[in-house]
């Protein structure tokens, strides 16, 4: 077992985080870092047996139990469904989501639901596992969301008329398009937020040495040629654990950080009224019912969908 050189500041003593995408990569060492101040950690990842170790791994150097793992397909809404209903029964709180489960796809492929799986994956997997999860997080009282989008985002626009990329698929322009809607989400939640201590703010980690694409021979070639000017994983989770964690942000709703710094992103990633079309098709898609819903709205729209999915 390599050692983690673990030292523990408690900062983040008695807070329940959850860290998608967190078997390995910057998921993992966003898990660890938050594990260090203290926290405790849920690790969701679609790979059983990467998942496991990781929490194996980090609880066996602590020498006591402080990450939980729990298996989910974040492309799948049945799967994210059954994962918000799990959680919510284990945890009557959650203090910090991270949202950083994604990939690139090159070839146009679709998830179970029959979504384009970038688009369903990258941005559907946000939408749906925050708002399945509200009522935990508005529970903590001064909960964070923390969404890892990229600067990827840039240049690129919501393409309404074609979405998912039926016509003429484009890995690299889908990618860019994912990465525009985590902000455009997350500065439509930030507004729907504004009334509560609850705040959401977005990332881009850098250029970092993970397994994104690395499916493709072609795509895996490239990557291991880039990866030698890349960050570490290390590095990279830096201003994810930062936002899920440093007083310095507490209160900080609906900015973009690079390096833990506030940078303006793209003028497309601001207009609202792309971002209340993007999350009014993204309800849609999903099935949630929360479209033209306040806050508190959402709440008893939780209870509701709760109530249909135990019942079926």
């Amino acid at each position: 077992m390599n050692r983690l050189n673990f030292t523990e500041d408690n900062s983040m003593e008695a807070k329940i985080c959850l860290v998608t995408g967190a078997s390995r990569g910057i998921g993992f060492q966003t898990a660890l870092g938050l594990v260090r101040k203290g926290a405790f950690v849920v690790l969701a990842s679609h790979n059983r047996q990467r998942g496991e170790q990781a929490s194996r791994r980090i609880n066996a150097y602590v020498m006591r139990k402080v990450t939980d793992f729990m298996l989910v397909d974040l492309s799948s809404q049945e799967q994210i469904r059954e994962f918000a209903e799990t959680l919510k029964a284990r945890y009557d709180r959650l203090d910090v989501l991270v949202n950083n489960a994604g990939g690139f796809f090159l070839k146009r492929r679709e998830s179970v639901d029959g979504i384009e799986m970038t688009f369903a994956l990258n941005h559907l997997n946000y939408f749906m596992t925050t708002l399945l999860l509200i009522d935990p997080i508005l529970a903590s009282g001064s909960a964070r969301i923390v969404n890892v989008s990229s600067e990827r985002h840039r240049g690129h626009e919501m393409k309404f008329d074609d979405l998912q990329y039926e016509n003429g698929y484009d890995g690299v322009r889908a990618y860019g398009q994912s990465k525009l809607a985590n902000l455009l989400f997350t500065y439509e939640l930030a507004r729907r937020l504004a009334n509560t201590e609850v705040t959401v703010n977005a990332l881009h980690p850098g250029f970092v040495k993970t397994h994104l694409g690395k499916q493709n021979r072609v795509v895996r070639a490239v990557m291991n040629v880039l990866h030698l000017f890349a960050k570490s994983p290390k590095k990279g989770a830096e201003t994810p654990i930062y936002l899920a964690s440093s007083p310095d942000v507490a209160g900080i709703n609906g900015q973009y950080f690079i390096d833990k710094k506030g940078v303006p992103s793209s003028p497309e990633s601001y207009d609202p009224v792309t971002a209340e079309r993007l999350w009014n098709v993204s309800d849609e898609l999903c099935s949630l019912g929360v479209s033209t819903l306040s806050l508190g709205d959402l709440q008893i729209a939780e209870i509701r969908l709760n109530d249909e999915v135990v019942g079926t």
